[in-house]
Parts: C-alpha cells; structure tokens; sequence
C-alpha cells in the first residue's frame, strides 16, 4: 500500500445479565473514568495479539480486557479532525462502562504533522513509566494543547499526570518509545488504515470522527453477540478475538477495511455568488466550485491539474473560487483577505494574480510578506494592509466556510463539479473524467434549448441541499440560570459545559465572537453537564452557583473564566475553588459552607437531567432556539444556525 498517497486523498488538511446490561456506569465504584482503567486492569489475554486488529499489554487502554466490546482508535494528536471524536469516546464509556466497554489506543502520526511524532512518543513514555491512568492524564493535555506541542511542553505535562520529571527526560530523549509508535503505524497500515481518526469496532471499521450514534449502532450489535458468544461458553477474554475474527472473515475479500468510496455521482445544489471570484467561460457548460485554502500545502499541489483543465476546456469550463482556510492554518485567513482586496481594488484579474503569487509562496504569508506582494501586484498597499488588519473580508469568507460546512467539504481542497463532489489533491484525469461526462448532460440541454448562462442552474436545481440542523428542544432556560448578552434577545443559546472537560474551554472565544458579531439578538445562558467521570467537576459547578448566588451574573462569568484558566495548572479541586472565590471577591465563608453541605447540588443535578432527558451526553453541548450543535465546533457553525434561528424568530413577528 502507498501509504502516503492514501493519506493524501483521505486527510488534505482535511481535513466523540452476564454483565451486559447496557448504560450502566460504576464510577463510584472504580473512582472516575481513569480511575476505572486501573481499578479493573488485568491481564491482556494472549490470543488478542493475535487478532486481526491486534491489542496487546503496550497498548494504552480503558475499561476490562475482557469486555465484550472493544474499540481500538487509531489517532494522531495533531490532527484537528482526531479532537472531534475524543468527546464521542468519553460518552461511550459514560454510556456502556467499562465493564462492557474498552477503549484502546494506537499511535498514528501523519507524516505531514511534524510534531505529531514526538508527541505520541511523549504519551507512550508516559504510559511506560505511568500506566494507564498517567496515559490518559497525558493524553488528555496533549489534545487539549494541540497547537503547542513542544518537548519543554511534554516534560511539564508528564509531571502533571504524575510521572517523575527527570526519568521521563530520560526516556523520552532516548526515544525507545517510538518502536511501539511504529509498530502501531504499521499494523494500522496493514489493517487498512490511511487516514485519521480510525476505529475498529471488534474489527469494524469506522473512519472518520463518526456522532455517537454511528458507534452505539456497531457496539449494540457486537454486544448481542458476545452473549451469544459468552452463553455458549467461550471465555470472556476470548470474545474479542472471535468477533474480530468472525468481522474480518465477513470481509473475506478485503485485506482490510476498504476505504469507501467517494460519491462523485450525488448532485450538490453548492450556490455561485457574486462575490465569489471567477475565471473561465462566463456562461461555462462546467462549472468547478472549489473550496480551499492558501496555506494548505495540497491545495498548492492541484493548482497545475487546474491550469491544465482551463487549457483544455477552454470557452467551456469556469472555476469558482470560495474560501475555506482552516484553523489551525493561522495565516490562511490573512491570505484570503489580500486576494479578496486585489479582487476589490482591480477586479477577478487581479484576484487570480494574487491568488498564483500566494500559493507560490505559501510557507511566506507573514504581514511582512503579505503587503511585498500587495506592492509587487500593483495595489494600493495602504489599503490591503487595512483590509488584512481590519479583517475586511471577514463576513464574506466565513459565509464561504458556512457553506463548506453545509455541504460536508470539511477538508481541503474540495470540489464540486457541476454540484458532483470530487476531494483532495487529484491529478487532472479524475476532473476530465466527471468534466466529459457533464459537458454531454450540458450539450443535450443545449440542443433542447436551453441557455448556456443558465446551465449551472439547471443542472443543480434539483440537487442535494444542505442537511437540516439537528434538533433538540431542551425547554425555556430555569430562571436562575447565569447569562449574558441581551437579556430580551430573539435567539438563546443555551450552553451545556463542564468545568472540567478540555473541549469546552475551547468553545468560549467562539461564544465572544459570537456576542460581538450579533449584539442585542443574541442571548447566552449556562446549564450544568458535569461530566460523571471528571473527579472535581460536580464541586467546581456548585461553587459557580455560589458565585451567582452571591454576585449574580458578573460572579458566575468571573468564577467561570477563572475555572477554565485554571482548569489544566493549578487545578480546580477544592482548595483552589476557594482561591478563585477570594480572587474573585467572594464570601469565602459563605462558599465553604455552600461547598461542605452540598448546597447548589441538586441545582446542578437538576441541569444534567435536562440535558439527559434530550440525549446531551457529551460537552460542549449548545441548544439555539429548539437547534442543537454537539462538540466545540467553529464560528461558522454557530453562524449558520444563528442565522436560521434570527430568521425564524424574525418570521415569527421577533425584533
């Protein structure tokens, strides 16, 4: 296998009785999900390093090596898509327990993530030194810290997850962890994984950061008939490499999972606006759309396969340009906003000349470099330099990333060619290909009579629309309920969060532009999901019921951003709950006693059973007028719902 161009087409920046019973969770019993993984521990039966998705005593895990059910995730913790599915996991060992349920990792660094490498031998050495519970207190600061992922970095969150400084030091600058990295990207490989997050469900392959519900319905099944398996007498420890077995063979063909294929025959209803740039036949029989992104190095690789298609299909085919620069790309956004001034200042010609210069020097995008190229296209730097401090264009490009989003184009480059989809960095024949194919659709329509400025309409009038927002309606908010914004807005957020989760303190930048970009419409209240495995989460959300009892709406958001500074050094167990408190004027007095006697405890329970009773199991977790959006998701996002809720509301006879 060519692993390398798998990963290529796959990611492109591209890119959560008989001891069954399901739902059942014992964290009282084994102390928290980390605590869980040791208190249950145990031998790894020596036939599961045989199995066709193999799982061994160096392999980090969670939950019983004789669960029924075991899910081995191979991930890289540098990859943004790979985050999005740690919050499924953890609802799934909230869900099934880790008698039911075992999680295990595998290391899967992608070769164009330089840092990913150190950062899995970092966690291994940890594991090795540390044992389960320190793996999963390191790997959890990894994720949460992706975008700093240094040695002096690993070294202070070894310590934090317990392990001595100056041994891990030791071990890590020798390296021998990486043996077992290699080893897992090997049989990864060989199990047919190419891209990252990929899962196997006793042996069933599920790419890709899948909801909750995809997983529920593979482990629900494999669950049935591991008691099938275990009331025909097969020892529990032998389950998991019979099914994985059975799975495989199920497969027989396959030499591991095949990776699906790309629908390239749906058609997309992707909108053309004016402000999108242009090049190519005004009135083009074909149209590509094209979502990308100036710093995303395959975005850079297909550029010639679209010089080539312009020369072939000339007078017939127009590319449409729409922004899509990605979060961790910190300069793409920069870059976007100085085509878009070019485009403003001289026209689509322009754009296209800035749009050539920047892939060119796409390692090269400082402010520095971004106003060298304004001065060398001929505009007026001045002006760019204002566009990109500014951020001029800000509205327009994050309407392009909504419709990224609406349309499931989450990587980079992606295309839709006449509204049929085609993704990543591909050579020039896969666009001839679906090109011919739609010229004949559109020489039809043309003998039919049919305008040839009306082609694109047409041919995508009955296409696929965007998928509906998932819904969830959680009720009117409590009346006690902390909030900001605008208390009489017509769109309320109400923002499910703990404390304690690594995720949700990535959302609040998101939640500050949110109140800045819609003022007096939007509304924001805090509801309480203390997740049941994080130890010092149910007493961190107590204390910030204090805080709003005593100063009200101003104590919770200062308590609040306090927590999450707080949150990874020093902590938010109980002594610290009390230095915030005093940090933040409150009757410390008053919050011991409140913290001692469980005071606001059934407050925040009564929180968790609203979200239980609508399905919120994991966190962040964001209900918006009856919509509903699972995970720290980007501004974007938010935006596209926001906007349907101040429509609705607006129909509805709302301000």
């Amino acid at each position: 296998m060519n692993r390398g161009s798998a990963i290529v087409g796959m990611i492109l920046c591209l890119l959560a009785g008989m001891g069954l019973a399901r739902g059942v969770l014992r964290d009282h019993a084994h102390g928290g999900t980390h605590a869980a993984a040791g208190a249950i521990g145990g031998a790894v039966p020596a036939s599961q390093a045989s199995a066709k998705v193999p799982v061994d005593a160096s392999d980090p895990s969670w939950g019983s090596p004789e669960a029924p059910v075991t899910v081995v995730l191979y991930s890289d913790y540098q990859c943004p898509y790979c985050t999005k599915v740690e919050p499924t996991m953890e609802a799934l060992k909230q869900k099934y327990g880790p008698e039911n349920l075992r999680v295990v990792w595998k290391h899967f660094p992608l070769p164009m993530h330089q840092q990913a490498v150190p950062a899995h031998v970092a966690t291994q050495t940890v594991f090795e030194l540390g044992g389960n519970d320190a793996f999963w207190k390191m790997h959890a600061l990894t994720f949460a810290n992706q975008r700093a992922l240094t040695p002096e970095n690993f070294a202070a969150w070894a310590t934090q997850s317990g392990v001595d400084g100056a041994k891990f030091k030791a071990a890590f600058e020798s390296n021998k962890a990486k043996a077992k990295v290699d080893a897992d990207v090997a049989s990864g490989s060989k199990a047919g994984v190419s891209g990252t997050p990929a899962s196997f469900v006793n042996g069933i392959f599920l790419s890709g950061a899948r909801p909750v519900d995809a997983f529920v319905e593979e482990i629900d099944k494999q669950l049935a008939e591991a008691k099938a398996l275990i009331l025909g007498g097969t020892p529990k420890g032998e389950v998991y490499t019979k099914l994985t077995e059975k799975n495989h063979s199920q497969k027989a063909k396959e030499k591991g999972p095949e990776k699906p294929k790309e629908d390239t025959t749906t058609v997309w209803r992707v909108p053309v606006l004016d402000t999108d740039p242009k090049k190519g036949a005004e009135h083009a029989l074909v149209t590509i759309v094209e979502f990308s992104d100036y710093e995303c190095p395959f975005c850079g690789k297909v550029e010639p396969a679209i010089k080539e298609l312009m020369a072939t299909y000339a007078g017939k085919l127009r590319v449409v340009w729409k922004d899509n620069p990605l979060p961790f790309h910190k300069r793409a956004f920069p870059a976007a906003y100085l085509a878009r001034e070019a485009k403003a200042q001289k026209g689509d010609e322009a754009f296209w000349k800035a749009h050539e210069l920047l892939f060119a020097n796409n390692k090269a995008l400082s402010d520095e470099d971004l106003a060298g190229y304004a001065d060398k296209l001929g505009l007026d730097v001045a002006k760019a330099k204002e566009a990109i401090s500014s951020q001029k264009f800000r509205g327009v490009i994050e309407e392009c990333q909504a419709q990224a989003s609406d349309f499931q184009a989450g990587g980079t480059p992606h295309f839709f060619i006449n509204g049929r989809r085609l993704s990543g960095a591909q050579p020039a024949q896969a666009f001839k290909t679906l090109i011919d194919e739609e010229l004949k659709k559109a020489e039809a329509l043309l003998a039919k009579g049919v305008k040839a400025a009306d082609m694109y309409a047409e041919l995508t009038k009955d296409g696929k629309a965007p998928p509906p927002p998932e819904t969830k309606d959680v009720g009117p908010p409590p009346d006690d309920a902390p909030w900001k914004g605008a208390k009489d807005a017509v769109v309320v957020i109400q923002e499910f969060s703990d404390f304690e989760c690594p995720f949700c303190g990535r959302v609040n930048d998101t939640i500050k532009q949110i109140l800045e970009r819609y003022g007096k419409d939007v509304k924001v209240v805090w509801r309480h999901k203390a997740l049941p495995f994080h130890a010092n989460a149910p007493l961190a959300h107590q204390a910030t019921v204090e805080a709003f009892v005593q100063k009200g709406n101003d104590g919770f958001w200062k308590m609040h951003d306090r927590l999450f500074a707080g949150q990874k050094d020093p902590g938010i167990k109980r002594e610290q709950l009390e230095k915030y408190g005093e940090e933040i004027g409150l009757d410390v007095a008053k919050l011991k006693k409140a913290l001692d006697g469980g005071t606001h405890k059934a407050r925040v329970e009564a929180d968790i059973a609203a979200a239980d009773k609508v399905k919120i199991s994991g966190t962040p977790g964001f209900a918006i007028n009856g919509y509903f959006i699972s995970g720290a998701q980007g501004y974007p996002a938010f935006r596209k719902v926001i906007e349907l809720a101040l429509k609705e509301a607006r129909e509805k006879g709302g301000k």
